[in-house]
């Protein structure tokens, strides 16, 4: 008889449940990768490897005669010849509107996270809210801003800090402004998720070791905000860097970055392989850059 018939007066033994198959549960893990993987798969490795296929064509082919696969690894270094200017002015705008944008992010996300109070939420809805819009659209208001009849530009003619026929619209200024403007979001963001965490209390314990504001941020704040940092640097740089609807919509030719350059190649002059080739060697640039960024702040996080 057991404990709970003794206890209910000699009722009738209640029947245990079957033990789980502990099978079906480390499958279960394996399981819920399967979308994911076949997702990733279906359109992420397999148009890389046919992107990769492209960029090996014959260049001597066409759309209308059809492309050969003769293993052409001349494609790259000859795209490299071509178009090293472009890399180099895409890494450049890219690397100066990340910096503008760590002037203006940073101390954005702390002032939200540490000082907005009641107005934490009103102000996050602001930094979000342009992506709520067209990337397109919010070129072109930009386009409109940096007019040469604008009230920007008339107010910096006025103030001798443009010349009488100083501009601002088609040039590598504006072109960053945008890059700026369009990808700070993906700045703001990592770092308030990291700064919002932030323990005030070691804030005040650094003060009251009498160290100074400054030094306080050097040693306490930005080290505790580096992985948002990380995070928002990356997500910042990587899209910026690939860009073309700002050089097209703010610049000229002369400052067309390597994104200009592949959409003319697929789109314009249907060089395949170029273009191809070209996608493969912006993304082992980036992919090389990350790889150095981040071996670098492991070790400073280390340090």
């Amino acid at each position: 008889m057991t404990a709970l018939a003794q206890l209910g007066g000699g009722g009738p033994s209640v029947a245990s449940p079957p033990p789980a198959r502990p099978g079906r549960h480390r499958l279960l893990p394996y399981l819920l990768l399967v979308p994911g993987a076949a997702w990733l798969l279906l359109f992420f490795a397999v148009p890389l490897l046919q992107l990769a296929a492209a960029s090996l064509y014959d260049p001597a082919g066409s759309l209308s005669t059809g492309y050969a696969l003769t293993w052409a690894f001349g494609n790259y270094p000859e795209a490299v010849q071509a178009y090293w200017p472009q890399f180099a002015r895409s890494f450049g705008y890219a690397g100066a509107a990340l910096l503008l944008a760590l002037l203006l992010g940073y101390p954005l996300a702390y002032a939200i996270a540490q000082k907005a109070g009641r107005w934490k939420n009103l102000l996050l809805v602001c930094v979000v809210a342009p992506m709520f819009t067209s990337f397109l659209v919010r070129t072109l208001a930009w386009k409109t801003i940096l007019s040469d009849n604008g009230a920007l530009v008339g107010l910096l003619r006025d103030v001798h800090l443009l010349g009488p026929d100083g501009r601002l619209l088609a040039t590598p200024v504006a072109v960053v402004l945008g890059l700026t403007y369009n990808f700070l979001p993906f700045l703001v963001l990592p770092l308030y998720a990291s700064l919002e965490r932030l323990d005030y209390r070691l804030l005040e314990a650094a003060s009251d070791l009498y160290a100074s504001p400054l030094h306080t941020f050097r040693k306490v704040t930005l080290p505790l905000s580096m992985p948002g940092l990380t995070a928002g640097t990356l997500l910042f740089f990587i899209p910026a860097t690939g860009d073309y609807i700002n050089a097209e919509l703010l610049g000229t030719p002369n400052e067309y970055m390597i994104g200009n350059v592949i959409d003319s190649a697929f789109l314009v002059r249907l060089d395949y392989p170029q273009g191809a080739a070209l996608s493969f060697l912006l993304m082992a640039a980036i992919l090389a850059v990350v790889f150095v960024y981040l071996r670098r702040a492991g070790t400073e996080d280390v340090l």
